[in-house]
């Protein structure tokens, strides 16, 4: 297992105790690592040698903005074409193995850590030129345009981008943003976010904006709405608008999560 935490897949022993940590509910959902099982899994059109787990899609009365994959392509698998939708812009960020991406005719190899923004109608795709697994977050949004500006595809990785404390924390809580914040450009944000054991949230956050969150790395106690939940690596956490939300790092290591917002528009009443 590399730095980043992925789904091994797999099937529970008859014997295994069916209770989980699993939790739905009206304001967020908990998928533990432990329910990605290979028969959870769906095939993606277009690709090869490849499988998913579908862990978020936009749903009526709950979060409505994005969908998340994790996805794993095997040796020689992956896809010329991935993304059928012009409209939808994307983001990947690779937690195993290495990967070729294709974008706007132009090679970049990804490796754990590989994040690429893929702008709303440009061409991508993928291929595993490796002998190993590769799996990636992928994390999908119908781009809402903005008259004067235009995001445009990059890539970088986790390791470029230096992460910003979070102010009168002394580093407790730190959060990597791979795109400006003020930039307009932008409709949404995945960045990675840090807490050091005993690092805190030290309010209820309740905003607008919605979440998917992915524990790439540690554990913590996490408030949804008004539930403490423990969260370990390879979990996954999804809220919709306004449900509350803070963290405890308790350790012995540090927690890190990839989180995906929508941000910097108008909300549209017509």
């Amino acid at each position: 297992m590399g730095k980043y935490y992925s789904p091994q897949g797999g099937l529970p022993p008859q014997t295994h105790l069916t209770t989980e940590r699993a939790i739905v509910t009206e304001a967020y959902t908990v998928i533990p690592k432990g329910v990605m099982t290979d028969i959870v899994t769906s095939n993606l059109p277009g690709f090869t040698n490849t499988r998913s787990w579908i862990i978020a899609r936009p749903i009526s009365g709950f979060a409505t903005t994005f969908s998340q994959l994790i996805v794993e392509i095997g040796p020689g698998g992956g896809a010329p074409r991935a993304e059928f939708e012009s409209g939808v812009e994307g983001v990947i960020f690779v937690t195993q193995g290495r990967v070729n991406l294709t974008l706007g005719g132009e090679l970049h190899q990804l490796e754990e850590g590989g994040y690429a923004y893929l702008a709303a109608g440009d061409a991508w795709g993928l291929e595993n030129v490796s002998d190993g697994v590769v799996t990636f977050q992928w994390i999908r949004k119908a781009y809402e345009r903005l008259e004067g500006y235009e995001a445009k595809s990059f890539v970088t990785s986790d390791a470029e981008v230096e992460p910003t404390a979070m102010p009168d924390t002394d580093g407790a809580w730190k959060t990597t943003r791979f795109t400006d914040s003020s930039d307009l450009a932008h409709d949404m944000q995945v960045n990675i976010v840090s807490f050091q054991p005993g690092g805190v949230i030290p309010f209820p956050e309740t905003h607008v904006m919605e979440h998917g969150l992915y524990v790439l790395e540690g554990k913590a106690m996490y408030l949804l709405n008004n539930d403490w939940v423990e969260v370990e690596a390879g979990d996954f956490m999804w809220l919709r608008a306004f449900c509350p939300q803070a963290c405890y790092a308790g350790g012995p290591g540090e927690f890190r999560y990839l989180l995906y917002k929508d941000m910097n528009r108008q909300v549209k009443l017509t």
